[in-house]
């Protein structure tokens, strides 16, 4: 009896064709859209990355890094520090994602795709002779590679995995390997090279590991491109072959989502922001909390009871009860309603480990409930709440702040940056960074950007 071999050639030519693209691409080529959200998504990083600096977290990844790194080759951010180029980006890309206040795409895939780009390109860049037009290129391939590759496996998240490590060391992969200038068969094997580093679970949601996971996805995305530029070579069929990622990160597969509008549609154009240090699924119903604190200006007393509608994922994925960290608070639906109605917002102080287990916010978490609701888009929900004397009020939000459709403003980006910034790197310093970024496809040496990040 014949046994046919499980990675039997497809001859589906679809990992091949998307990374034949994404090496081939010029700058002049990409719309304006795209490199206007490329600078976008580089303030809103570096800004994620210097508030996450303060985290104490840090302190106990950095300890290993220094004690393990090799030759000093790229910046460590607010740190005054360089590693090698396979721990810095460890170290940035963990800063980034460590608050939760990074980027994500929403668009049919749930992915903090910055943190273990930008952590790799920065890397990458911190050493060679790097413009900023080429990094901007690579930082939409890496998108482009994320998100197409997530969409083609559309069970992936549901499985259990934590995208932003899985999906972000594909991303990382491809956008170290367009930034080293690697032809279409390089890439993908980049792409392979990293699809088989592929780790991340949702398990580790509000603990360290989970911040960790983007700077593993970010250094083994180095890895990749690095291996790749030797001539190390991959399986050319890794997301759609018999047993590639498609298959088997996923219960059902649709790798022809990976093509799909290649070139028409960037997805780096669909990215949202956060205006919250939260899970995303949550900011729509944190919408729905501030208003309606502005809207009654009662505070907590003689509520009797706060109502939620959300979607069903919002549940799955930030259902966490009575958290006792502030790690864990972060995917707490009924902690972020309290802390959005009491204090009116929902930044980094509000997923604090003491606000976790304020008196008031866990008096007023026992006072809500959930339903979930089907016909919901995931940014969309909607409050509730009675009071002990019959009245009541509510308010829908149909997207969240943020999310595409309905984006964050560039003055609301550059204000979150630098309120991000100020307070590790002084007001001179931040504002120096932003104009460097708004200016990014003029910019010389992405060297400088880094140096005046460190």
């Amino acid at each position: 009896m014949a046994v046919e071999y499980g990675a039997t050639p497809l001859d589906l030519r679809i990992t091949e064709d998307l990374c034949g693209f994404l090496a081939g691409f010029t700058y002049e080529e990409l719309p304006a859209a795209v490199i206007h959200e490329a600078k976008r998504g580089v303030l809103d990083w570096i800004g994620c990355v210097m508030a996450g600096s303060q985290h104490p977290t840090l302190a106990k990844t950095m300890a290993v890094l220094t004690a393990v790194s090799g030759r000093e080759q790229a910046t460590v951010f607010a740190h005054d520090l360089k590693l090698g180029l396979l721990e810095a980006p460890v170290a940035n890309g963990q800063m980034g994602h460590i608050l939760d206040f990074d980027d994500t795409h929403m668009d049919g895939v749930i992915l903090h795709t910055s943190s273990p780009v930008l952590a790799a390109l920065f890397a990458l860049a911190d050493g060679r002779a790097t413009d900023g037009r080429a990094f901007i290129g690579a930082y939409a391939a890496g998108f482009e590679a994320g998100v197409r590759t997530g969409k083609a496996a559309p069970a992936h998240h549901a499985g259990g995995w934590h995208l932003t490590g899985t999906l972000g060391t594909i991303a990382a992969g491809v956008a170290a390997g367009r930034l080293l200038g690697l032809d279409g068969d390089r890439l993908t094997y980049a792409a392979g090279i990293a699809a088989t580093q592929c780790a991340g679970m949702q398990q580790n949601r509000g603990t360290m590991c989970k911040s960790f996971h983007a700077g593993r996805a970010a250094s083994n995305g180095v890895m990749a491109g690095l291996l790749a530029e030797q001539g190390f070579d991959s399986s050319p069929e890794i997301i759609e072959g018999k047993r590639g990622f498609c298959r088997i990160y996923s219960a059902t597969s649709a790798p022809d989502a990976v093509l799909d509008g290649l070139g028409d549609r960037w997805e780096i154009i669909a990215n949202g922001y956060k205006p919250y240090a939260c899970g995303v699924v949550q900011h729509p119903m944190i919408d729905a909390m501030i208003a309606l604190g502005r809207k009654t200006g009662t505070g907590a007393d003689g509520i009797e009871q706060v109502e939620l509608s959300v979607h069903p994922d919002v549940v799955t994925i930030t259902g966490v009860d009575n958290p006792q960290t502030g790690l864990k608070s972060k995917f707490s639906l009924t902690h972020s309603a309290a802390v959005a109605f009491l204090d009116g917002e929902a930044g980094i102080a509000q997923y604090s480990d003491q606000r976790a287990t304020a008196a008031a916010v866990v008096s007023l978490r026992e006072n809500i409930v959930i339903d979930t609701d089907d016909t919901f888009r995931r940014d969309e929900a909607a409050a509730t709440i009675r009071t002990s004397d019959g009245a009541s009020s509510s308010v829908h939000i149909d997207h969240a702040t943020g999310t595409a459709a309905n984006p964050m403003s560039d003055q609301a980006i550059e204000a979150k940056f630098l309120s991000n910034a100020e307070p590790v790197i002084g007001s001179q310093r931040a504002r120096a960074i932003a104009d460097m970024v708004w200016k990014l496809d003029s910019l010389p040496d992405m060297g400088d950007l880094s140096g005046a990040c460190a």
